[in-house]
């Protein structure tokens, strides 16, 4: 009795990881896409900060791979995406991007940039 009980779990557990990988590959690559569509020109194809439109910014746009943006939330980085940052070139995304398309952005930018507390 333990034991199928036991089975059925790991094999719901198996299961559901595989599922969600498979869902985070796939919102991993519409984030790529809309990130190339909207984000490159600012914050450069490696996300570096250093693309093709800063020569027209007072303020950079954020770098990524720096150590203070990487001890940022994903919480955070989301409310950037979706509102914008204050006193900054980076402008709210709410009013263009679903939803989703930021969650998606957000997993793709920690594709480069885990997550990385400062210690």
């Amino acid at each position: 009795m333990y034991g199928r009980v036991l089975m059925s779990m790991l094999v719901i557990a198996l299961t559901a990881s595989w599922t969600l990988a498979q869902s985070q590959s796939e919102n991993t690559k519409r984030g790529e896409r809309v990130f190339q569509q909207h984000c490159v020109g600012c914050h450069g194809t490696t996300g570096d900060g250093l693309g093709a439109d800063i020569k027209e910014l007072i303020v950079p746009p954020a770098n990524f791979l720096a150590p203070k943006i990487r001890a940022r939330t994903d919480r955070e980085l989301y409310l950037a995406i979706k509102q914008g940052v204050l006193f900054s070139p980076m402008h709210g995304w709410a009013d263009r991007l679903s939803e989703q398309e930021i969650r998606d952005v957000l997993n793709y930018i920690r594709t480069f940039a885990p997550f990385s507390p400062l210690g």
